[in-house]
């Protein structure tokens, strides 16, 4: 695609206009930043990101007017539209009476008309409002703040974790509870923001859904312009853009970004008829930077690294910090097995070729420098060491019989169980600091659809109840995607039948999966939904809230747009105790709150 021709002194006349007329703050315009997605210069609404202690990116997309009756819209990848200056404002209230910073940037077709700002010079823990405006219209007014990393203070840390936001998958209605609350400090999303698959054969979802909620393009992305206008079908979301407008977001992406089970050299869902995978993931990477609030590290050598540097760390004083890993750009190939029933699970404990291939020490999930990386976060003395990462950390053996193949055992080798090598170095070395002087490890995860809450054991027996454990995982269901109900009603011995039916096999294989695995304290495969994390100096807790269990009456309430995730469990991991408890019930209150709130 190459960019049209633009009028230079036009584009700088127009910029100076546009400059003039914004330099004092002005009435926000209602009508104007109520304009639908599918017109209006800020129709894909607004985010934030990467909060730290004095800084956030905001971001936009904003969309050239046609110049004329018969030009055609600039919609997302198209390549089209003219640069056009976009204005942008941060401020203390949401009347914009007390702007603290504001300036004019250009967009164009080289960033598919996007806008992102990273916004420097502000308060620590404090809440702000901000705004975009180009060519007389307004963007809707976004809410941010920044993080409560403050020497000698210690402040409520609150955040919702989520993962798998397929959008043929069901209605984003975890994202509209979220919008609902004004008690989270941001939004973690821990991967598969977007999925590749189109509407044909490879269609992911309910069936009551197409024609209703259908992948754009409408066939599997695999360039540029494809990745664009995915990450454009989710931004046009109501209730996603309104998440986004209320909470700042930190995100990493896992495998669906680019395709299915993507390792360093390739994935399970790209083929050779599909071009050149690294170009493929280039452009997928080119799009999720452009459309997520995202804000690159430094790319220099002084924190070693291969590839691009996605891994990040957040620091909230000494309360804890959030480290952010990246675990698909360098991994090694996964192991596998032909013609096992479900993707990604081989069975294990029967050849010792597989077993040795998983345990080899040469394979690695994130590559050896970000591991290291990671280790040296969790001797700072902070309370607690949170990890927010895309695929299970804890070991998980799955009943066979479970699975439809009696008389085996499973892992998910695209898991931490596949490359359990660097897990034992990771939680050996967790297990090793002193609790009272560098923390506690608290793994944030998603990808698997299904809520979990585990201790992290270093060395366990299958079945056996002692063990050493260094953490807690909570891992977060999924927003839209197929759950392990969803997943044995497709079975042979299940399909056809009534979801009362699915459901309960599907808690007894839970039930079966825990005899297995008693570091696992919590699963839940049957419903979608959202966790809250909660954290003090004394504990962190996760509450899980999820979409009711299917039945005769409503089979799938993912595909009901009214449904919304309401409270279902809590559990909690005490300071020092590196094991997961129930707690009595959801958080109360905020223990305090950021100025301007």
């Amino acid at each position: 695609m190459t960019n049209p021709s633009v009028d230079r002194r036009s584009l700088l006349k127009g910029v100076a206009a546009a400059s003039a007329a914004l330099a004092l703050p002005r009435a926000f315009d209602p009508a104007a930043a109520a304009a639908p997605a599918s017109k209006g210069i800020f129709g894909y609404g607004v985010a934030s990101g990467d909060p730290t202690g004095d800084a956030v990116i905001i971001w936009t997309r904003a969309t050239p007017p046609p110049r004329g009756k018969d030009d055609a819209i600039a919609t997302p990848g198209s390549g089209l539209g003219a640069p056009i200056p976009v204005r942008w404002q941060v401020a203390r209230d949401a009347g914009f009476a007390k702007v603290v910073a504001h300036g004019t940037v250009i967009t164009s077709p080289d960033t598919d008309h996007t806008v992102k700002v990273d916004v420097g010079g502000l308060d620590a823990y404090t809440r702000y409002f901000y705004r975009f405006s180009s060519l007389g219209e307004f963007s809707e007014v976004g809410r941010t703040q920044t993080a409560g990393d403050v020497a000698g203070e210690t402040h409520a840390l609150r955040l919702a974790l989520v993962s798998c936001s397929n959008y043929t998958g069901g209605y984003f209605t975890a994202y509209r509870a979220l919008a609902q609350r004004d008690d989270l400090d941001f939004v973690l999303h821990v991967g598969d923001y977007i999925y590749e698959y189109g509407n044909g054969a490879d269609r992911y979802g309910p069936a009551s859904l197409a024609g209703v909620r259908d992948s754009k393009p409408e066939t599997e992305t695999i360039d540029l312009e494809g990745y664009r206008l995915r990450h454009a079908l989710h931004k046009a979301d109501a209730d996603l853009q309104a998440a986004h407008r209320q909470h700042p977001w930190i995100t990493i992406f896992d495998d669906h970004e680019v395709a299915n089970n993507a390792w360093a050299a390739g994935a399970g869902n790209h083929s050779g008829s599909e071009g050149d995978y690294l170009e493929r993931r280039e452009q997928a990477m080119q799009a999720y930077l452009e459309w997520m609030p995202f804000r690159l590290p430094d790319q220099s050598q002084s924190t070693p690294h291969q590839g691009t540097r996605f891994f990040r760390r957040f620091t909230f004083g000494d309360l804890g910090d959030l480290s952010i890993v990246e675990t698909r750009q360098n991994r090694s190939l996964q192991v596998t097995v032909p013609n096992v029933p479900f993707d990604g699970f081989v069975p294990v404990g029967l050849s010792p070729a597989i077993d040795g291939a998983i345990a080899h020490p040469g394979r690695h999930l994130p590559e050896p420098e970000q591991l290291t990386w990671i280790k040296d976060g969790l001797e700072e003395s902070r309370r607690w060491h949170l990890l927010g990462n895309q695929v299970m950390v804890s070991p998980v053996l799955y009943p066979g019989a479970a699975l439809g193949a009696p008389g085996y055992t499973f892992v998910n080798a695209d898991q931490w169980d596949g490359y359990t090598a660097d897990r034992t170095n990771l939680l050996t070395h967790a297990a090793a600091q002193p609790s009272a002087d560098s923390g506690d490890v608290v793994v944030l995860t998603g990808d698997i659809h299904a809520s979990f809450v585990c201790d992290l054991p270093v060395a366990a027996a299958p079945g056996s109840p002692s063990y050493t454990s260094a953490g807690v995982e909570f891992v977060c269901p999924s927003v839209t995607s197929d759950g392990f109900v969803e997943v044995l009603a497709g079975t042979p011995q299940l399909a056809g039948q009534p979801p009362e039916v699915v459901v309960g096999a599907t808690r007894q294989a839970i039930g079966a999966a825990q005899q297995l695995n008693p570091w696992l304290r919590y699963i839940d495969g049957v419903s979608h939904g959202y966790t809250v994390i909660d954290v003090t100096p004394e504990r962190v807790q996760a509450d899980y809230h999820h979409t009711p269990v299917p039945t005769s009456a409503q089979p799938d309430p993912r595909v009901v747009s009214s449904i919304t995730p309401t409270y279902a469990r809590s559990f909690q991991t005490v300071a020092g105790s590196r094991r997961a408890t129930p707690a009595t019930g959801p958080v109360g209150p905020r223990s305090d709150r950021p100025a301007g709130d």
